[in-house]
Protein backbone atom coordinates (compact mmCIF):
# COMPACT_ATOMS: atom_id res chain seq x y z
CA UNK A 1 0.00 0.00 0.00
CA UNK A 2 1.57 3.35 -1.00
CA UNK A 3 2.25 5.99 1.64
CA UNK A 4 0.62 9.33 0.76
CA UNK A 5 1.76 12.65 2.23
CA UNK A 6 -1.04 15.12 3.01
CA UNK A 7 -0.32 18.44 4.74
CA UNK A 8 2.61 17.20 6.77
CA UNK A 9 1.50 13.64 7.59
CA UNK A 10 1.87 10.24 5.93
CA UNK A 11 -1.18 8.03 5.40
CA UNK A 12 -1.81 4.58 4.04
CA UNK A 13 -3.21 4.86 0.52
CA UNK A 14 -6.71 3.76 1.52
CA UNK A 15 -6.70 6.23 4.44
CA UNK A 16 -5.47 9.25 2.48
CA UNK A 17 -8.41 11.67 2.30
CA UNK A 18 -9.20 15.34 1.76
CA UNK A 19 -12.41 17.19 2.57
CA UNK A 20 -15.40 17.20 0.23
CA UNK A 21 -15.35 20.96 0.85
CA UNK A 22 -11.89 21.27 -0.67
CA UNK A 23 -12.11 23.58 -3.68
CA UNK A 24 -9.85 21.26 -5.63
CA UNK A 25 -12.70 18.74 -5.47
CA UNK A 26 -15.57 21.20 -5.80
CA UNK A 27 -14.17 23.37 -8.58
CA UNK A 28 -10.92 21.90 -9.86
CA UNK A 29 -9.24 24.89 -8.21
CA UNK A 30 -5.62 23.85 -7.95
CA UNK A 31 -2.44 22.88 -9.77
CA UNK A 32 -0.33 19.76 -10.06
CA UNK A 33 2.80 18.18 -11.49
CA UNK A 34 3.61 14.67 -12.66
CA UNK A 35 7.29 13.87 -12.12
CA UNK A 36 9.35 10.77 -12.91
CA UNK A 37 12.14 9.08 -10.99
CA UNK A 38 14.47 6.61 -12.70
CA UNK A 39 16.81 4.38 -10.68
CA UNK A 40 16.31 6.61 -7.68
CA UNK A 41 17.03 9.82 -9.63
CA UNK A 42 14.23 12.37 -10.02
CA UNK A 43 14.32 13.71 -13.57
CA UNK A 44 14.40 17.49 -13.92
CA UNK A 45 12.78 18.14 -10.57
CA UNK A 46 13.65 21.85 -10.60
CA UNK A 47 11.91 22.38 -13.97
CA UNK A 48 8.79 20.64 -12.71
CA UNK A 49 8.72 22.65 -9.50
CA UNK A 50 9.37 25.90 -11.35
CA UNK A 51 6.28 25.15 -13.44
CA UNK A 52 4.22 24.18 -10.38
CA UNK A 53 4.99 27.41 -8.54
CA UNK A 54 4.45 29.50 -11.70
CA UNK A 55 1.08 27.81 -12.25
CA UNK A 56 0.12 28.56 -8.64
CA UNK A 57 1.09 32.22 -8.97
CA UNK A 58 -0.97 32.48 -12.15
CA UNK A 59 -4.13 31.41 -10.29
CA UNK A 60 -3.44 33.60 -7.22
CA UNK A 61 -2.48 30.65 -5.03
CA UNK A 62 0.40 30.93 -2.56
CA UNK A 63 2.11 27.61 -1.87
CA UNK A 64 3.06 27.70 1.83
CA UNK A 65 6.13 25.49 1.41
CA UNK A 66 9.43 26.80 -0.02
CA UNK A 67 10.49 25.22 -3.28
CA UNK A 68 13.56 23.53 -1.80
CA UNK A 69 11.40 21.91 0.89
CA UNK A 70 8.98 20.71 -1.81
CA UNK A 71 11.93 19.12 -3.59
CA UNK A 72 12.87 17.32 -0.36
CA UNK A 73 9.29 16.08 -0.05
CA UNK A 74 9.46 14.54 -3.54
CA UNK A 75 12.74 12.85 -2.65
CA UNK A 76 11.31 11.58 0.63
CA UNK A 77 8.21 10.22 -1.10
CA UNK A 78 10.22 7.71 -3.13
CA UNK A 79 12.34 6.76 -0.11
CA UNK A 80 9.30 6.18 2.11
CA UNK A 81 7.67 4.05 -0.58
CA UNK A 82 10.94 2.19 -1.31
CA UNK A 83 10.69 2.98 -5.02
CA UNK A 84 13.50 3.23 -7.53
CA UNK A 85 11.43 3.92 -10.66
CA UNK A 86 8.40 6.00 -9.76
CA UNK A 87 5.81 8.52 -10.85
CA UNK A 88 5.34 11.35 -8.37
CA UNK A 89 2.06 13.28 -8.40
CA UNK A 90 2.34 16.56 -6.52
CA UNK A 91 -0.97 18.42 -6.03
CA UNK A 92 -1.75 21.80 -4.49
CA UNK A 93 -5.43 22.78 -4.14
CA UNK A 94 -7.05 25.99 -2.94
CA UNK A 95 -7.98 24.09 0.20
CA UNK A 96 -10.99 23.72 2.50
CA UNK A 97 -13.68 26.34 1.90
CA UNK A 98 -17.43 26.70 1.58
CA UNK A 99 -19.80 25.96 -1.29
CA UNK A 100 -19.20 29.33 -2.91
CA UNK A 101 -16.55 30.26 -5.45
CA UNK A 102 -14.73 32.92 -3.45
CA UNK A 103 -11.12 31.71 -2.98
CA UNK A 104 -10.72 33.98 0.03
CA UNK A 105 -12.93 31.56 1.96
CA UNK A 106 -10.17 28.95 1.68
CA UNK A 107 -7.77 29.77 4.48
CA UNK A 108 -5.01 27.29 3.70
CA UNK A 109 -4.04 25.30 0.57
CA UNK A 110 -4.13 21.52 0.66
CA UNK A 111 -0.92 19.80 -0.47
CA UNK A 112 -0.51 16.11 -1.14
CA UNK A 113 2.15 13.96 -2.72
CA UNK A 114 1.73 10.48 -4.22
CA UNK A 115 4.63 8.27 -5.32
CA UNK A 116 3.64 5.14 -7.21
CA UNK A 117 4.12 3.26 -10.47
CA UNK A 118 2.59 4.31 -13.79
CA UNK A 119 2.21 2.68 -17.21
CA UNK A 120 0.35 5.00 -19.55
CA UNK A 121 0.41 2.54 -22.45
CA UNK A 122 1.16 -1.21 -22.55
CA UNK A 123 4.78 -2.01 -23.42
CA UNK A 124 3.80 -3.48 -26.79
CA UNK A 125 2.40 -0.09 -27.88
CA UNK A 126 5.91 1.34 -27.83
CA UNK A 127 6.91 -1.35 -30.31
CA UNK A 128 3.93 -1.16 -32.69
CA UNK A 129 3.11 2.53 -32.27
CA UNK A 130 -0.06 4.43 -31.40
CA UNK A 131 -3.21 4.84 -33.46
CA UNK A 132 -4.84 8.27 -33.11
CA UNK A 133 -7.85 10.27 -34.20
CA UNK A 134 -8.57 13.98 -34.15
CA UNK A 135 -10.89 14.77 -31.26
CA UNK A 136 -13.95 16.94 -31.91
CA UNK A 137 -13.28 18.58 -28.52
CA UNK A 138 -10.64 21.33 -28.83
CA UNK A 139 -8.21 22.43 -26.13
CA UNK A 140 -9.31 25.31 -23.91
CA UNK A 141 -8.95 28.71 -25.51
CA UNK A 142 -5.55 30.09 -24.56
CA UNK A 143 -7.05 33.42 -23.44
CA UNK A 144 -9.58 31.64 -21.23
CA UNK A 145 -7.66 29.10 -19.18
CA UNK A 146 -4.02 29.46 -20.15
CA UNK A 147 -2.47 26.14 -21.22
CA UNK A 148 0.70 27.17 -19.39
CA UNK A 149 -1.19 26.57 -16.12
CA UNK A 150 -1.06 22.88 -15.24
CA UNK A 151 -4.38 23.04 -13.43
CA UNK A 152 -6.76 20.43 -12.08
CA UNK A 153 -9.20 21.32 -14.89
CA UNK A 154 -8.62 18.49 -17.38
CA UNK A 155 -12.19 17.85 -18.46
CA UNK A 156 -11.65 18.86 -22.11
CA UNK A 157 -8.78 16.39 -22.33
CA UNK A 158 -10.83 13.67 -20.65
CA UNK A 159 -13.63 14.22 -23.17
CA UNK A 160 -11.08 13.89 -25.97
CA UNK A 161 -9.84 10.64 -24.44
CA UNK A 162 -13.42 9.35 -24.29
CA UNK A 163 -13.79 10.17 -27.99
CA UNK A 164 -10.63 8.17 -28.72
CA UNK A 165 -11.89 5.21 -26.67
CA UNK A 166 -15.23 5.24 -28.48
CA UNK A 167 -13.43 5.41 -31.84
CA UNK A 168 -11.35 2.35 -30.94
CA UNK A 169 -7.94 4.08 -31.14
CA UNK A 170 -5.19 4.54 -28.58
CA UNK A 171 -5.07 8.30 -28.28
CA UNK A 172 -6.62 11.59 -29.43
CA UNK A 173 -5.07 14.58 -31.15
CA UNK A 174 -6.46 17.87 -29.86
CA UNK A 175 -6.64 21.03 -31.94
CA UNK A 176 -6.87 24.67 -31.06
CA UNK A 177 -10.11 26.48 -31.84
CA UNK A 178 -8.34 27.82 -34.96
CA UNK A 179 -7.80 24.26 -36.24
CA UNK A 180 -4.06 24.22 -35.58
CA UNK A 181 -2.49 21.18 -33.92
CA UNK A 182 -2.18 21.55 -30.15
CA UNK A 183 -1.33 18.33 -28.29
CA UNK A 184 -2.42 14.85 -27.30
CA UNK A 185 -4.67 14.35 -24.29
CA UNK A 186 -1.61 14.39 -22.04
CA UNK A 187 1.37 14.65 -24.37
CA UNK A 188 3.14 17.05 -26.70
CA UNK A 189 3.26 16.33 -30.44
CA UNK A 190 6.24 16.18 -32.82
CA UNK A 191 6.51 15.37 -36.50
CA UNK A 192 9.59 14.51 -38.56
CA UNK A 193 10.10 15.44 -42.21
CA UNK A 194 13.37 15.59 -44.15
CA UNK A 195 15.59 15.47 -41.04
CA UNK A 196 13.58 18.29 -39.44
CA UNK A 197 11.72 18.01 -36.13
CA UNK A 198 8.68 20.25 -35.80
CA UNK A 199 6.46 20.85 -32.79
CA UNK A 200 3.85 23.51 -31.89
CA UNK A 201 5.41 26.58 -30.22
CA UNK A 202 5.38 26.99 -26.46
CA UNK A 203 3.29 30.16 -26.68
CA UNK A 204 0.45 28.40 -28.49
CA UNK A 205 -2.38 26.37 -26.96
CA UNK A 206 -0.11 23.74 -25.43
CA UNK A 207 1.31 22.92 -22.04
CA UNK A 208 5.07 23.28 -22.41
CA UNK A 209 6.25 19.84 -21.38
CA UNK A 210 9.46 19.08 -19.50
CA UNK A 211 9.96 15.98 -21.66
CA UNK A 212 9.19 18.06 -24.75
CA UNK A 213 12.01 20.45 -23.88
CA UNK A 214 14.39 17.55 -23.22
CA UNK A 215 13.59 15.99 -26.62
CA UNK A 216 14.15 19.34 -28.35
CA UNK A 217 17.61 19.46 -26.72
CA UNK A 218 18.33 15.85 -27.72
CA UNK A 219 17.19 16.49 -31.30
CA UNK A 220 19.52 19.42 -31.68
CA UNK A 221 22.41 17.47 -30.15
CA UNK A 222 21.73 14.73 -32.72
CA UNK A 223 22.03 17.25 -35.56
CA UNK A 224 18.37 17.74 -36.42
CA UNK A 225 16.89 21.04 -37.44
CA UNK A 226 14.32 21.59 -34.69
CA UNK A 227 11.54 24.09 -35.30
CA UNK A 228 8.82 25.30 -32.96
CA UNK A 229 6.09 26.39 -35.35
CA UNK A 230 2.38 26.09 -36.02
CA UNK A 231 1.25 22.79 -37.50
CA UNK A 232 -1.98 21.59 -39.06
CA UNK A 233 -3.19 18.06 -39.65
CA UNK A 234 -1.81 18.04 -43.20
CA UNK A 235 1.68 18.39 -41.71
CA UNK A 236 1.11 15.29 -39.60
CA UNK A 237 -0.64 13.27 -42.32
CA UNK A 238 2.30 13.79 -44.71
CA UNK A 239 5.15 13.55 -42.18
CA UNK A 240 7.76 10.80 -42.27
CA UNK A 241 7.17 10.19 -38.57
CA UNK A 242 4.96 11.46 -35.74
CA UNK A 243 5.58 10.89 -32.05
CA UNK A 244 4.34 12.07 -28.66
CA UNK A 245 6.32 13.06 -25.58
CA UNK A 246 5.30 13.36 -21.94
CA UNK A 247 6.38 12.62 -18.41
CA UNK A 248 4.13 9.56 -18.22
CA UNK A 249 4.29 8.60 -21.92
CA UNK A 250 8.03 9.36 -22.37
CA UNK A 251 8.60 9.02 -26.17
CA UNK A 252 6.07 6.99 -28.16
CA UNK A 253 5.59 6.75 -31.92
CA UNK A 254 2.34 7.28 -33.84
CA UNK A 255 1.65 5.02 -36.84
CA UNK A 256 -1.87 6.05 -37.84
CA UNK A 257 -3.90 9.26 -37.57
CA UNK A 258 -7.51 9.58 -38.69
CA UNK A 259 -7.19 6.32 -40.65
CA UNK A 260 -4.11 7.58 -42.52
CA UNK A 261 -0.87 5.65 -42.25
CA UNK A 262 2.01 7.80 -41.01
CA UNK A 263 5.20 7.25 -42.99
CA UNK A 264 5.80 3.55 -43.50
CA UNK A 265 3.19 2.64 -40.89
CA UNK A 266 5.65 1.58 -38.18
CA UNK A 267 7.62 3.38 -35.47
CA UNK A 268 10.30 5.33 -37.35
CA UNK A 269 14.06 5.34 -36.90
CA UNK A 270 14.18 8.93 -35.68
CA UNK A 271 11.56 8.20 -33.02
CA UNK A 272 13.45 5.09 -31.95
CA UNK A 273 16.73 7.01 -31.79
CA UNK A 274 15.27 9.85 -29.73
CA UNK A 275 13.58 7.37 -27.39
CA UNK A 276 16.96 5.69 -26.88
CA UNK A 277 18.68 9.03 -26.27
CA UNK A 278 15.95 9.95 -23.80
CA UNK A 279 16.43 6.70 -21.87
CA UNK A 280 20.15 7.40 -21.69
CA UNK A 281 19.50 10.95 -20.49
CA UNK A 282 17.21 9.93 -17.62
CA UNK A 283 19.69 7.28 -16.53
CA UNK A 284 22.40 9.86 -15.89
CA UNK A 285 20.54 13.07 -15.00
CA UNK A 286 18.64 13.85 -11.80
Amino acid sequence: MPQIWIDGKWYEGDQAKISVYDHGVLYGDGVFEGIRAYSGRIFRLKQHLDRLYASARAIWLDIPIPQDAMAELCEESIRVNKLSDAYIRLVVTRGYGDLGLDPRKCKKPTIFCIADKIALFPSEVYQRGLTMMTAPTPVNHREGLSPRIKSLNYLAHILAKIEAVNAGVDEALMLESTGEVAEGVGENVFCVSNHTLRTPPANSGILRGVTRDAVIELGREAGFDVREESLNRYDLYTADEVFLTGTAAEVVGVVKLDGRKIGCGSVGKVTQDLARRFRELVSREG
